[in-house]
């Protein structure tokens, strides 16, 4: 799959030399759609067409309502509850009737009757987990992750300023990963497994001696003494581990 090559946020992201670049990005795009999707765009035709078939999941719509546009955000839900009363419905009625012309659920067979309930669970688990956000901010990560891909192979001053950076978190260190099986070959392929290796062993060793250190700060017999590398450790930490989801102090 291609994607068109944008390398200023991706250079940017790399230069702010703080976590993760990929997940920066995320947060960043985020926060454009938070703000898009309860401005102008909320009486777009086009939007609200995509917002009606697939919704928020229930981070963005914490995120939405923390925006305090209320009118905003209840004329999305409401259109949004209409078109999924429809779908609901019609869920429904394809699970008691079938498939197939004559019968309703009880005069099918035990197995008919199950598979026809568990195709009913799985499109109402499907309409309750879609989320227009989280289809934007996985398209646009991944034009930006081909975007790296990219510049590592190109451009030997964002490699290095990559390597300078620390890399990614586990997370977005798999995502490059399978995009780079994909999009590198060779030598090329095989020196950005050793660069995401060493990065990322290096952040986690780090991070190792300070939450060792932050949890070392609780005991009474460390009291007053100043140890390395405790403040935001844990959220560094989990940060690495899981991608970016504390803030980490200034």
């Amino acid at each position: 799959m291609k994607y068109h090559i944008d390398t200023i946020p991706v250079w940017d992201a790399v230069k702010e030399m703080c976590g993760c670049p990929m997940c920066r990005l995320k947060c960043k795009i985020e926060e454009n759609d938070v703000v898009r999707y309860l401005g102008g765009s909320v009486m777009e035709p086009s939007t609200r067409i995509q917002v009606n078939a697939k919704g928020f999941c229930p981070r963005h719509q914490m995120l939405l309502y923390a925006q305090k546009n209320r009118l905003g955000h209840a004329l999305m839900m409401h259109s949004h509850l209409q078109e999924t009363r429809k779908e609901v419905k019609s869920i429904f009625e394809r699970a008691e009737k079938g498939k197939t012309a004559g019968g309703g659920l009880f005069s099918r067979s035990r197995g008919e009757m199950k598979d026809a309930v568990a195709s009913a669970a799985k499109s109402l688990k499907a309409m309750a987990s879609s989320c227009i956000l989280c289809d934007s901010i996985r398209e646009n990560l991944d034009r930006y992750a081909y975007t790296l891909i990219h510049l590592y192979q190109t451009d030997s001053a964002f490699k290095r300023a990559f390597i300078d950076n620390g890399g990614v978190c586990l997370s977005c260190a798999g995502d490059l990963l399978a995009l780079a099986a994909e999009e590198m070959k060779g030598e090329v392929l095989s020196e950005f497994l050793r660069d995401l290796d060493a990065t990322l062993s290096a952040r986690m060793e780090q991070e190792d001696h300070d939450l060792k250190n932050f949890t070392l700060i609780f005991d009474y017999r460390n009291a007053g003494k100043a140890l390395d590398g405790t403040k935001g450790a844990l959220e560094r930490t989990v940060n690495t581990l899981r991608g970016a989801c504390l803030e980490e102090p200034k």
